[in-house]
């Protein structure tokens, strides 16, 4: 009996929180899936079944293949910097010195602006002629730079901006584990006679490693998710040079109004991000849980 009731307690506290996964993660997904397979309701033309006409159209969009190329250089650019410098920030704030919490404050003060605003400054850097980057670079004699007007640079300036918002962001987390690594294992390292590069490489990071799987998982889906700059920055150009997958998923449904070839783009994007985070829980498996 006390038994049942302590089951019966347990789901009740599990309750509020399914209830809220089901109805905004679960539903939602499944509702997508079933509507890549209709046509998209026209006026008084109701949808009707398309099986798979949607997918054959996504396999032969050139838009598809552009931003989904455009994502991957956008992950691959964007993760392994930002978590690099997030670990470099941390160990040093980490560290006995002057103006510690200001340091900390101003490497976090990134991720708490909101993302139009972060954009918005950005913008200023990169306006051509009179930004902040062409009036330094003015001062040297160099030319004035559009960056973001210029199909090869485009993504790369978006990628800036994502790494600077980002990089303070995983700092937090990276700080939070060096705070509870225990003294005495960096004690009888340097005891050992272990230098500050052994001592980090032996000791610190392989202890860390249960935060960068939670810090990669969350770039992976965040370089997948980015759309608010591209609004301000580039918006999607030019010729699609710095569109996302999101973003295009966006102008489809609410530009285009294809809602059920959203749907699909949708199905892929969801895809592409389970088949991501299976495979760096896989990967760090043997890294996370050692003995």
């Amino acid at each position: 009996m006390q038994r049942t009731r302590q089951w019966i307690h347990a789901w009740l506290l599990l309750l509020p929180a399914f209830v809220f996964l089901l109805a905004f993660t679960h539903v939602p997904a499944i509702t997508t899936l079933w509507n890549s397979f209709w046509t998209t309701a026209r006026g008084r033309r109701p949808s009707r079944w398309a099986g798979l006409d949607n997918y054959d159209t996504l396999i032969a969009d050139p838009v598809f293949w552009k931003v989904l190329v455009n994502n991957i250089w956008f992950a691959i650019g964007t993760i392994p910097t930002s978590i690099v410098i997030a670990l470099v920030m941390a160990v040093w704030v980490n560290q006995k010195l002057a103006g510690r919490g200001f340091v900390r404050m101003a490497y976090f003060t990134p991720t708490v602006l909101p993302m139009i605003a972060v954009a918005n400054i950005w913008m200023f850097f990169y306006t051509p002629g009179f930004g902040l980057i062409d009036q330094i670079t003015g001062l040297f004699g160099m030319a004035q730079s559009n960056i973001l007007g210029q199909s090869d640079t485009a993504l790369v300036g978006v990628m800036i901006v994502t790494i600077w918002k980002e990089a303070g962001f995983f700092m937090i987390f990276y700080l939070a584990a060096l705070q509870t690594i225990p003294p005495s294992l960096i004690e009888a390292a340097r005891i050992e006679g272990a230098g500050p590069w052994t001592i980090f490489r032996r000791v610190t990071f392989p202890l860390l490693m249960p935060t960068t799987l939670f810090v990669s998982v969350n770039a992976v889906v965040n370089s997948f998710r980015m759309v608010d700059h591209i609004f301000i920055l580039t918006g999607g150009g030019p010729d699609n040079a710095s569109s996302l997958l999101l973003f295009y998923i966006y102008e489809v449904a609410f530009r285009f109004w294809d809602t059920a070839y959203a749907a699909t783009l949708t199905v892929v994007l969801l895809a592409i991000l389970a088949a991501l985070a299976i495979g760096q829980f896989f990967f760090f498996d043997r890294k996370v849980h050692y003995k």
